[in-house]
């Protein structure tokens, strides 16, 4: 009888635990699902009227969306990444004034970095020439990058406020303006492109004018009150701790860069292709639908760095490995039915983005590679979530050039080329690179002792917060 009652015990506490570390996830989650997936529908709605337009302005704005924005788009998210690490562990031990202390050292950092990256987008036509890419579509591309160069700045502000929000679980406002700037890059195309006929000059301006919009919502919402402890104003304590925050700020970045890069170069191995103009509107709809997919993805991603962050910084390695089990089990079912959707799908979804004919058989034919790949990102957000929160950004850059740039892109190049397995080849070698990064980080993961990693966040915070930044400085 006793012991039927400590089983029953057992089994309610651990259906409590379940249960409650669901609706954490779940309050973090939905709306960082809903926040990714409107912030990068702003660009998505922009692709879409663009290929309408014709199939050398879908290609034109396709390479520069992957190779030009999607490289500065990567390293803003990545240097703004570092705060994931830091203010999830400053939040989780209460130390709430770092927070804004935190965010306006990003801003300093993401800002300079957005001068640096400036003249890419302004000589984005020679450098697709240098890198082999078709005449037309280079050219094409090059005015467009000018175009949307505001965009970069947006980006350097936008992060760093992202992470400053998620990190207190304070999304729904930042969700709303999302929701809202979507809804104003999708009203403004149809103004501008579709009515006013201003061809890739107005998919740009609405573009912008979105994302500015958004930036400067975000960043009334954060001064007006509402983080009393939190946000203290603009101090120069910013400017201490640079440098170091800048090296923790490049290991986020070149994380997060190493896996976009990949894409890039994915990109331009199928840009030397015959016939390419098909092949680069063929995978860039592929991956534009998997982008949409890793939006909804990084919804756990961003829970699972913050619930694993927040734990370890207030001390709760146990409540750590739940968090990473809840994360992994309802990404695990979301890629599950967006794979199912995509194979349903594959003979419908590729009209969405084109009318061309030759495009839409051309995707049609890697919606299984395409589907085995989305089911297959979710697990993959949330253990890079797992490791973020952790601040193990070094070690999986490491692990990402091994798998990616070691095995995927020689592989890609082999199976496309010397089997002459073209589009399919290179995408198949993709799928490979995302399993070997998955099994090397599942293996990490639950072998590492997250009780030790508690005391080396409480460390961290120690470090980074000491005696220089006391409570309640401004």
């Amino acid at each position: 009888m006793e012991e039927n009652q400590c089983d029953e015990s057992v089994g309610n506490w651990r259906n409590k635990w379940w249960v409650e570390e669901c609706k954490k996830t779940w309050n973090i989650a939905l709306p960082a699902i809903l926040t990714s997936a409107s912030q990068f529908s702003i660009d998505f709605v922009c692709v879409v009227f663009a290929g309408h337009l014709g199939p050398l302005e879908l290609a034109a704005v396709s390479e520069v969306g992957n190779v030009i924005i999607g490289f500065a788009y990567g390293v803003m998210y990545g240097m703004g990444s570092a705060l994931e690490t830091l203010s999830g562990q400053a939040f989780g031990a209460a130390r709430f004034n770092m927070l804004g202390i935190y965010m306006q050292r990003s801003w300093i950092i993401t800002l300079m970095t957005s001068l640096v990256l400036t003249p890419i987008y302004v000589f984005t036509s020679p450098i697709l020439k240098v890198l082999r890419q078709d005449k037309d579509i280079s050219e094409l591309g090059g005015k467009y990058s000018v175009l949307v160069l505001p965009q970069l700045f947006a980006y350097a502000l936008n992060f760093p406020m992202q992470k400053f929000l998620q990190s207190q679980s304070k999304i729904w406002v930042m969700t709303l303006m999302s929701i809202a700037s979507m809804a104003i890059s999708l009203l403004l195309n149809w103004v501008l492109v579709s009515k006013l006929g201003q061809g890739l000059l107005g998919v740009a301006m609405a573009g912008n004018v979105a994302w500015w919009v958004l930036v400067i919502g975000q960043m009334v919402y954060i001064v007006s009150g509402y983080f009393p402890e939190a946000w203290t104003g603009f101090s120069l304590l910013a400017f201490k701790s640079l440098f170091s925050f800048v090296k923790l700020s490049l290991s986020s970045a070149i994380m997060l860069c190493l896996e976009l890069w990949y894409f890039t170069a994915v990109i331009l191995m199928v840009g030397v292709q015959k016939n390419a103009a098909n092949a680069v509107d063929a995978i860039s709809i592929c991956m534009n639908l998997q982008a949409w997919t890793i939006m909804v993805a990084l919804g756990f991603n961003v829970a699972a760095s913050v619930r694993v962050s927040n734990e370890l910084g207030a001390g709760k390695p146990k409540a750590v490995k739940r968090a990473i089990l809840v994360n992994l089990v309802k990404a695990g079912l979301l890629g599950f039915v967006f794979g199912i959707i995509v194979v349903a799908t594959r003979n419908q979804f590729p009209a969405i983005f084109t009318d061309k004919l030759e495009v839409k058989r051309e995707t049609s034919k890697l919606g299984y590679i395409l589907a085995l790949t989305i089911f297959l990102t979710g697990f993959q957000q949330v253990l890079q979530g797992v490791a973020v929160g952790a601040g193990w950004q070094f070690l999986v850059s490491m692990i990402n050039i091994g798998c990616y740039y070691i095995v995927g892109v020689p592989t890609g190049a082999l199976l496309g080329y010397r089997f002459k397995l073209g589009v399919q080849g290179i995408w198949w070698a993709t799928l490979g690179g995302y399993l070997l990064q998955t099994i090397i980080l599942v293996v990490l993961i639950f072998r590492t002792n997250w009780n030790k990693e508690a005391l080396q966040a409480e460390e961290r915070i120690k470090t980074w917060g000491g005696m220089a930044e006391p409570q309640g400085s401004s």
